[in-house]
C-alpha cells in the first residue's frame, strides 16, 4: 500500500467499573479511526495502565499490584484489539503496559507494546531503555531485542518513549527498512514530553522516515505513576522534499484528547531516500572515521 492514514491518539486513561466500560472505550476509538480512513492506529505507552482500574481504588493506587493487575488483563485485551482490528481492516498498536512471565525477566515485568493487523496478532516490541522511575520505582525491566513487522503498509518499528531517545536503535531498525516508526509515549512533564518529541524528529530526519508520536494525555490521579500526563499527538516526516519544511505532518494541541491523523506516502520515503536534498541514511557510516579520531585540544595548546 502506497498511501497511509495514519492516526495517532492523545489517548486519556479512564476509570472502568468493569470490563464493559473499558470494551466501550476502545471500540468508540478505534471505530472513529477507521470511520475517517485512517489504516494505521497507534495508541500510548502505558495506555493499559488504565485496566489497573478493575481491581479498585486500593489496587490501582499500589504500583506493584496496578502493574499485575493491568498485566492481568493482557490476553483479554489481544482478543479486543485483534476483533476491532479485523472488524474494521486496520493495523493497531495497542496502548502499551506491563507483561510477567518473561524468562529473562527473573519475575519482573517489561512494558510491552502489541500490533495487530486484519488478520489478528503480528507481534510485539518490549521497551529496551528503562527511564529512571522504571529502573527505580516500578522495577520494569528491558526487552529482548527490536522487531520489525513487514506489513503491507511497509516495514513498522517501534521505539518507546525512552527508547526514541537513542539513535542507534533508529538506526538499527532503519538499516532493516523500516519505513514507519512508531512511538508510543507517557510523560509527566512538558520537559519529558519534549524530550521525546526531539527525539522522534530526529530519528525521522537522520532515517528519512515517518515517526508517529501517540503519548498519554490528562489526569490519572487514581493510578500510581500515571497521575499526571503531558503531551500532544504529531506525525513527523524528514524536513525535506515530498515533506513539510518543519518535518511536522501533523500535530495536535497540546493535552487536547483525540487523534490526529496524517496521511505519509511510502513513494516519498524512497523519494527522499534516493534523492533528497540530503542523504543522512546513506551518509550515515561516513561519521564512523571521524569517531576514530576524536581530539583533545588542551587549553594552553598554541595553534600555529
Amino acid at each position: 500500500m502506497n498511501l497511509v492514514k495514519i492516526a495517532a491518539a492523545a489517548y486519556p486513561l479512564d476509570w472502568f467499573d468493569d470490563w464493559k466500560g473499558y470494551e466501550a472505550k476502545l471500540g468508540s476509538w478505534v471505530g472513529e479511526a477507521a470511520g475517517n480512513g485512517a489504516n494505521l492506529l497507534v495508541f500510548p505507552e502505558y495506555g493499559a495502565m488504565e485496566l489497573a482500574s478493575l481491581g479498585g481504588a486500593a489496587v490501582a493506587g499500589d504500583i506493584q499490584d496496578a502493574l499485575h493487575e493491568a498485566s492481568r488483563h493482557k490476553e483479554r485485551s489481544e482478543t479486543l484489539h485483534a476483533r476491532l482490528a479485523a472488524q474494521h481492516g486496520v493495523h493497531i498498536l495497542a496502548a502499551s503496559g506491563p507483561v510477567f512471565g518473561l524468562p529473562h525477566a527473573d519475575g519482573r515485568p517489561v512494558n510491552r507494546a502489541s500490533l495487530f493487523g486484519p488478520d489478528g496478532l503480528i507481534g510485539h516490541q518490549d521497551k529496551a531503555m528503562m527511564t529512571r522511575w522504571e529502573r527505580d520505582g516500578w522495577n520494569v525491566v528491558p526487552g529482548d531485542g527490536l522487531q520489525v513487522f513487514d506489513t503491507p503498509l511497509g516495514r513498522i518499528g517501534i521505539l518507546i518513549c525512552y527508547d526514541s531517545e537513542f539513535p542507534l536503535l533508529g538506526r538499527a531498525l532503519a538499516e532493516a527498512g523500516v519505513e514507519i516508526l512508531l512511538v508510543p509515549s507517557a510523560t509527566e512533564a512538558l520537559a519529558g514530553f519534549t524530550r521525546v518529541r526531539v527525539g522522534a524528529m530526529a530519528r525521522a530526519l537522520e532515517n528519512q522516515l515517518i515517526a508517529v508520536h501517540a503519548p498519554v494525555v490528562g489526569t490519572a490521579p487514581w493510578c500510581y505513576g500515571m497521575e499526571e500526563n503531558t503531551g500532544s499527538a504529531s506525525v513527523y516526516g524528514p524536513p525535506d522534499h515530498g515533506f513539510p519544511p518543519d518535518g511536522i505532518i501533523a500535530e495536535g494541541a497540546l493535552g487536547q484528547p483525540g487523534w490526529v491523523y496524517g496521511e505519509v506516502s511510502r513513494d516519498a520515503i524512497a523519494a527522499v531516500r534516493a534523492d533528497g536534498g540530503v542523504l543522512n541514511l546513506r551518509h550515515w557510516p561516513e561519521q564512523e572515521p571521524q569517531l576514530a579520531k576524536v581530539a583533545l585540544i588542551p587549553r594552553d595548546r598554541e595553534i600555529s
